[in-house]
């Protein structure tokens, strides 16, 4: 009897585990057993394998073949393990050395003609093959991008299973594409600061341009509210004034990326944080994810350790908005389907772009909406995710006189970033110790622990606590967004106009 045994991966979210793949040769009826798939899966799996490794011009075994995919009781849907238990096959019979698989991951779709297909969540599974030691993956071709932004393993692609069972028998690396072990992750599919929306481009909206500002060095959700696309316009200027991710942040949200079925970059790791646009037309599955036995991060995922805009927010429906309460609150969304329940991180900066009515007036239109009529429309945005959102601007139509139109030419986002960096870094340092890296991720209880504002700082916050403008929650909020102005200032403490502009920012009044 021959037996061999490699390892590939599956996917829990956008968590890899590994996949121990073993397989027997014993005499009797031919004929495979496949124990550890699920029952559907079982037929393809099993007719796919046996396809591919005939049109491949491979010997398929006339005797009883028995295969594991362990642990048995993790959901392994798709065909990413195909390419593994072929290996494990050919090797059990001798036509591979089993001593070249061993210690081998093997993560690849095959086609019936033997074809190395790419799979969803390459990323996250060769993180979970360099944490368990294993220092070779092989994948699909299409696959390297993404398997080599993981350092410490090697990565190995090829388009056949043919080159494979060559590359195992020989050694050759000319029926094989490799990529070495990386030191580091690499570096480099950051966005040229001068292809990027830059906020020079934008004239006046001076209270706008501000709360993008402090959003941005604080990681407060904010709230721009206007008639036209000036809104958004001035949303997609974020990405210029935020900091790079560093490389933790990057695999992460590269992970995600992976999990999502979305590409990979073949210039290395994307640095810029995720930027994610929906609007009400969006499911939502496409919003919060699928769960079930394949699960799909969606766009709170995707936004991980980024910006979500939520575009023209009342025109969303009620269950879509209170669906973002969860990863607001906890920086995680949990989607279940089929009774498999999956939790995704879920940790962004949320903007909310909304015309001030229903009738989608332009600029230079005349609105006849009544007061009314505007308080029924933005009143479709629940109280509690407003409660979260901690910076609220008004964005003026184009064609509007503002005082700072003609003061000069408008701030570039380079300039605005140089701040935005310093102010980060002051928290940075000042949160050191701390599971909190910006002063929007600081909870009520750390505020009033350790970092209070100065003692006359806050009779206008408590004021507004009084007459009901402000709930606790939103006291809490205040108190962040003044660290943050104070972080701008350069200062080491937020004093009484730090707080009173926190409020004002707030309650979206006017500076």
């Amino acid at each position: 009897m021959g037996s061999a045994r490699v390892h590939s991966a599956a996917l829990t979210g956008i968590t890899g585990h590994i996949v121990t793949v073993d397989a027997g040769i014993s005499n009797g009826p031919p004929g495979m057993a496949l124990a550890g798939l699920p029952e559907t899966a079982l037929r393809e799996t099993r007719d796919r394998v046996r396809a591919a490794i005939i049109n491949s011009a491979e010997t398929w075994p006339a005797r009883r073949i028995t295969a594991s995919l362990q642990p048995a009781s993790l959901p392994k849907p798709g065909g990413a393990c195909d390419l593994a238990i072929a290996v494990t096959v050919l090797a059990a019979n001798g036509a591979v050395p089993a001593d070249a698989a061993a210690g081998v991951m093997f993560l690849a779709e095959l086609g019936l003609d033997g074809h190395l297909r790419p799979v969803p969540g390459v990323v996250p599974a060769v993180i979970a093959a360099a944490g368990a030691g294993i220092g070779t993956v092989v994948v699909a071709e299409a696959d390297m991008p993404g398997a080599a932004l993981v350092p410490g393993v090697r990565v190995v692609g090829a388009g056949r299973l043919a080159a494979v069972c060559g590359w195992l028998r020989t050694g050759d690396p000319a029926l094989i594409r490799e990529m070495p072990p990386q030191a580091a992750a690499p570096a480099g599919a950051q966005v040229p600061d001068g292809i990027l929306p830059d906020l020079a481009d934008v004239p006046g909206q001076p209270q706008a341009r501000r709360a993008l500002e402090v959003s941005a060095a604080g990681g407060h959700h904010l709230s721009l509210i206007g008639p036209g696309s000036g809104a958004l316009l001035l949303a997609g200027r974020l990405p210029g004034i935020l900091p790079p991710l560093d490389r933790d942040q990057a695999l992460e949200a590269a992970a995600i990326r992976s999990a999502a079925g979305l590409p990979t970059p073949d210039d290395g790791l994307v640095t810029r944080p995720p930027f994610v646009t929906v609007d009400p037309a969006s499911s939502m599955a496409t919003i919060t994810g699928t769960g079930g036995p394949s699960p799909r991060p969606g766009a709170v995922s995707l936004a991980h350790h980024g910006v979500l805009v939520l575009d023209q927010a009342p025109e969303f429906s009620r269950d879509m908005l209170d669906a973002l309460r969860q990863p607001l609150e906890t920086g995680q969304v949990t989607v279940a389907r089929r009774g498999v329940a999956v939790t995704l991180p879920a940790r962004f900066t949320l903007i909310v772009t909304a015309r001030p009515c229903a009738c989608a007036a332009t600029p230079r239109a005349e609105c006849a909406c009544s007061p009314a009529a505007r308080r029924r429309y933005l009143g479709r945005l629940s109280g509690p995710l407003l409660d979260r959102i901690e910076v609220k601007a008004a964005v003026h139509p184009a064609d509007s006189p503002e005082p700072d139109v003609l003061a000069g030419p408008p701030e570039s986002s380079a300039a605005v970033a140089v701040r935005v960096l310093a102010a980060r870094d002051r928290a940075v340092r000042r949160l050191a110790g701390t599971p909190w890296r910006v002063n929007a991720q600081v909870p009520a209880s750390g505020l009033r622990r350790d970092w209070t504002p100065s003692p006359d700082a806050l009779p206008a916050v408590e004021r507004a606590i009084e007459q009901g403008q402000i709930s606790q929650r939103g006291a809490a909020s205040v108190i962040q967004v003044a660290w943050t102005l104070a972080d701008l200032a350069g200062k080491e403490r937020p004093g009484r106009e730090e707080c009173e502009h926190a409020l004002r920012l707030r309650l979206g009044v006017a500076q």
